[in-house]
Parts: structure tokens; sequence; C-alpha cells
């Protein structure tokens, strides 16, 4: 691409330091130009006491420097992503370094310009903008609170450019070892303009101002003009503009984001790698995560086009005979489920190996979402739990029981829906089930209902427990029976003799009927609980209807579970665990053979 561009940061008219970074790089020679492209980084830091500016700094040099050093026959996509994990891990390790223990971390928006298109990557709250022919449209989500209560259609976009929580971040690079980036590949044309810039310009500027103003002029007076209009208006935070105006676009042929001439190799053996095609079907594209028995990789569908996930178990479990039939019943159970808030599976005939493909999302767990905002604002919480309870209808009606609800376990999308994901310990076996004993397996011990506990017989009201319970950390940000914690067994114990706090001695905000509508989902006794998830929905969506009970005024306290469960009961769980392990050890023995 022939490419004119300019950049500016300012502190703003208050602040003494900026703690935001900017930075552009692309080759010198026409070749290496059209070969490998160019790349704009911006990053606005959070930390505080000059934190904030080691991370934007530290996020912008990575990724330049991985840019600089990244061989030409990469995908974008691919190098995005490298680029991403890189700046991330980079800002993490220096963050641990801190012996006062505070974290460091920072937004990051990069745009990658090669041949005939732009892929634009996203972390945080700053954001990227495509103008053609005067008009502007935002590339970017922003990973904010207030973007998803957005998405969610909880406020308007007005709202939520003055949003109290408008500066909480739902992600952001160094939080964690691992990130989630929002990738986005565009088509570009000769005249279109790129605009990067933190939220302290776009909070001051109008999309519409800086659509007009970098129509107008040249990238360096944009910039000069959009920092002081936003300093003229009293910017309390730091400013950052880069504008990229695309003069000329390269004509090649075939996939812009790699050489046509590149085939991706097939798997050697059992250790997949990104890069790989499985079953000339499968190209690995990216590691998303890894978990004790399984790695999930990012891939692209080359029969549809379209990106799906693909949960590969390690090759030690395949040979499990318990392992593989859980795994063959989670596909199973998620193929016979069709919902827009659960995780669509895709059904794959042909498998030279065990896995299972779903659909590819783009957000944030609720789990991840509660580090930002704690407690969520009820209105909020409750229309969470709404949906989650329009997914469980459905998954009910089609004899299926979650058992694993969890705040890791269903995720918010960058589109503002939701997913219920892992079905790992579901059970499909119609209206009722039965727990078989009391396994690490049957349930998460924060969640667990009373029956689990117990190992007794459940049905879809285990399920209405479970997210009662989520509901209760949701607006009152704290874990039910968090005092007990620190000890498994104390903890599951507190959930079979007694109930939990009242919510609104955790919240005093919190509202009569929202503190009812928990404590009849986690009613102790499944009979009394709500009967269905369409029962419960219809108090969440009309919490002033909510008729009043008195629950928070008849709940007990746990007994000590020493007193409770005698030593009989204790050896009783300890041989059950040995007597488990012991079997599912000769079975992989058995299985595998000499």
């Amino acid at each position: 691409m022939e490419l004119s561009y300019a950049e500016l940061s300012s502190p703003g008219t208050v602040r003494e330091s900026n703690e935001d970074c900017v930075g552009f790089w692309q080759p010198q020679t026409l070749q290496e130009k059209v070969s490998q492209g160019a790349v704009a980084a911006l990053a606005d830091g959070i930390g505080g006491v000059n934190l904030g500016a080691v991370a934007s700094r530290l996020a912008v040099e990575t990724c330049l420097a991985s840019f600089q050093e990244a061989g030409v026959e990469q995908s974008a996509q691919s190098l995005m992503t490298r680029m991403f994990q890189a700046a991330n891990l980079a800002v993490y390790d220096k963050g641990k370094e801190n012996s006062d223990r505070r974290r460091m971390a920072t937004t990051l928006c990069l745009v990658l310009l090669r041949h005939q298109e732009i892929v634009v990557g996203n972390v945080g709250d700053s954001r990227v903008y495509l103008v053609r022919k005067g008009e502007i449209r935002q590339l970017t989500t922003d990973h904010s609170y207030a973007g998803m209560q957005q998405k969610l259609g909880l406020i308007s976009a007005q709202d939520a450019r003055t949003s109290m929580h408008r500066s909480a971040l739902t992600s952001c690079v160094g939080q964690d070892a691992q990130i989630r980036v929002d990738l986005k590949p565009t088509a570009v044309l000769p005249g279109d303009r790129v605009v990067l810039c933190s939220d302290g310009l776009y909070l001051q500027v109008s999309d519409a101002e800086i659509a007009d103003t970098v129509s107008r002029l040249s990238p360096a007076q944009a910039c000069r003009q959009l920092v002081a209009l936003a300093e003229s208006r009293g910017a309390e935070d730091n400013l950052s503009i880069q504008v990229i105006n695309i003069r000329e676009v390269d004509r090649t042929t075939g996939d812009a984001g790699a050489p046509t001439s590149l085939v991706p190799p097939k798997p050697a053996g059992y250790d997949l790698q990104p890069g790989q095609t499985l079953d000339e079907r499968f190209l690995l594209t990216e590691t998303i995560s890894k978990s004790g028995m399984a790695t999930i990789f990012k891939a692209t569908d080359l029969f549809t086009g379209t990106d799906v996930a693909l949960k590969v178990p390690f090759m030690q479990f395949e040979s499990d005979p318990g392992f593989y039939s859980r795994f063959l019943r989670e596909e199973k159970i998620g193929l016979g489920l069709d919902h827009p808030y659960i995780l669509k599976f895709i059904p794959v005939e042909v498998r030279s190996r065990p896995y299972i493909v779903t659909e590819y999302l783009q957000g944030y767990t609720l789990g991840h979402l509660m580090k930002s905002v704690r407690p969520l604002p009820e209105q909020d919480a409750l229309i969470l739990a709404s949906r989650v309870c329009q997914a469980l209808t459905h998954m009910h009606e089609h004899g299926v029981i979650h058992r694993d609800l969890k705040p890791q376990n269903i995720m918010i999308l960058f589109d503002g829906t939701i997913r219920i994901l892992d079905f790992g310990i579901a059970k499909s076996t119609g209206r009722r089930f039965t727990f078989a004993g009391f396994t690490p397996a049957m349930g998460t011990p924060e969640y667990m209902a009373p029956e689990q506990v117990k190992g007794r017989r459940g049905d879809q009201r285990t399920d209405l427990y479970t997210l009662g319970a989520l509901l209760y950390e949701m607006v009152t940000g704290a874990i039910p029976f968090a005092g007990e914690s620190g000890d498994v067994f104390a903890a599951m114990n507190a959930r079979v003799t007694g109930d939990p706090m009242a919510p609104r001695q955790q919240n005093r905000e919190l509202s009569e009927q929202a503190e009812e509508i928990v404590l009849h989902a986690m009613e102790r006794d499944p009979g009394k609980r709500y009967p269905s998830a369409a029962a419960m929905q219809k108090e969440l969506d009309h919490p002033e209807a909510v008729q009043l009970t008195g629950r928070c005024h008849r709940l007990q306290r746990p007994v000590p579970w020493k007193r409770h469960l005698n030593s009989a009961l204790l050896v009783g769980l300890a041989l059950s665990a040995v007597v488990f392990g012991l079997v599912r050890l000769i079975l992989m023995i058995l299985h595998r053979g000499p």
C-alpha cells in the first residue's frame, strides 16, 4: 500500500504525565512494503504512578518489534495474534516484578495494512475507525462495562459515553497470562482513512467531527486539529490519535492475508500445532487455551470458509474409556441443542481422531466481567440471568441438565449475545438424572446444589439453584458461603445444612424483590424452588411483580461441618475417591495393554 501517516499524543489539559503511547512502522523498500505491509499501534496505559506509561510503551514497542521480526509467510491474522500475545506476556511479566503487587495493564489497538485489506485488532476501549467518502464506521468494539451494557441494549450510545462504568474495562493487555483478541479483516479502497484514537479523544470529539476533519485535511493537520478541539473542551484525559491515508492499494490476486502459494502442512502425528490442517478440512490458526485434558484451537473450516473452534483431547486421554465416553456424550448433547444462547456444535462426519467442533466466539466470560465490576448493577444482573434462563428452558425441554453453571461457563459476546458453554458433565436422560456419587467431576463446589453434594437424584431445579448462586454473586459481589470457601468439605456442607447470608446484608442497595428471587432459586429443598426456568425468568423480567414472602427472615446458619459430618461419612467420602481413582487407573492400563 502507498500510505501517508501522522500521529499526535498529548497529556491533555489536566494531567502532567502521558500514559498513552503510539507507534508506526513500515519497511523502507518497495518490495518489502508490498510483501510485509505496515502496522500502526496505539495503547492507553492503566496503573497509575507511571505504571500505565510503562505498560503502554512496552506493549507498543513489543508489537512493532514482533512485526519487524516476522516473516512474510505468516498470514495477517496469525501475525496479529502473535503480536498481541507477545505484548500481553511482556506487560504481564513486567507487572509481576512490582514488589507492592500493583498490576499494570493497557488497552491496545493494532492495524496491519497489507495488500488490499487491513486487519484490526483491539483489546480495551481505544478505537479504530474507517472513514470512506466522508462516512465513518467504528471497526472495533469497546471492551468496557458501558460498552457491554450498550451491546446488551441496557443503555444508549449517549448514556455509554457518560456512564459511571465507562472506565471499567472488561478486557485489557497484561491483566492475565492469556488473552483473547478481537480481530477483524476489512477490505480497503484508495482514499480511505484509518483513524486510531484513545478514549480521551473520542469522548470529547464526535464521530462526525472526526470524519469531517480527516476527510478535509492531511493526516498531520487532522491530528493537530482534533487534539486541539478536544483540549478546548477541557479534556481531562490523555489524548492520542493516528491518521492513515490509504493513497493506493496493491493490485494482487488471491488471499490478501497470506501468499497464495502457501500450502498449510498436514498434522504430523498427534501433536497438533497452528498452521497444520486436520482431516483436510480444519486449518488450525491459533491456540486459544489449554486445560488439563484438551487443547482449544481456533481454526478455519476450509469447506465453509468460516472460523470455528476445535476441542482436541490430549493423546493420553483418548485411550481412557471413561474420558472418551464423556467426550462423545458432550458432543452428542451439544448437537441436540439449537438455541441462540447455547454454544453451537458443528457435526463432522469423518474424523481421524476425537475432537469437537463448535462455533468460534469472540467475547469474555461472566467471570472475567465480574473482575471489572463487582457487584454488577441490579438491572444488568437480572437481565443476564433472564437470558441464561431462556437457554436453560431450551435445555430442560430437551432433557438436558447442565450441572456445572459457573461464571467461566457463561460467555458474553462482543455482539451483545450470550452463550452457555461446557457440557462436559451434562446429562441427557429425560426428566430426571442420577448423580453417580461424589466425585470432583460433579460440579464446582462454589455453585453446587445441596442434592449434588449429597449424591442424590436431581432434575432441572438443580440448575436453578446454581443460577441462583450465580445471581447471588452478581448482585452482591460475594460467592455464597464465601466464609467456607477455603475448605471444600466445609463449603459443600454449608449448602446442605444451612442457607447463605441474606443478599441485602451484602449489598444494602439491592432491592427486596431481587433478594427474594435469589433466595427462591437457592432453596435447599428442590420442591421449594422455582418449578422451571421459565417461571424464574418471568420474575427476573418483572421484578416489580415479585411477591415478598419473607425468605430473608427464615434463613438458617449452616451447621459447622465437623459436628455434622461424622467420621464414618468422612471415611466413606475418602474411600469413594480412592476407589474411583484405582478403577480409572486399572481401566487405563488394561486399555493400553503391555
